[in-house]
């Protein structure tokens, strides 16, 4: 029964990191001016790519923890 409980968080946890991975995509393209947007809204999403990308690592190692379980 762990061992369902385990896959089920691992395939979980690496859906969320690929959802954060794709947001920082974004939020970086925004960033870099690859849009119309303003200098507060490209400050924002460098700010948010930052976070993303934590985002992304910590969902990263959990899957891996579960995977390796």
């Amino acid at each position: 029964m762990q061992a369902v409980k385990d896959t089920v968080n691992q395939v979980s946890e690496s859906i969320q990191g690929a959802a954060s991975g794709a947001s920082k995509q974004t939020n970086e393209e925004i960033a870099k001016g690859h849009t119309n947007a303003g200098a507060t809204t490209r400050a924002t999403a460098a700010k948010d790519a930052v976070s993303d990308k934590i985002d992304e690592k910590k969902h990263e190692t959990k899957s891996d923890v579960y995977a390796n379980k």
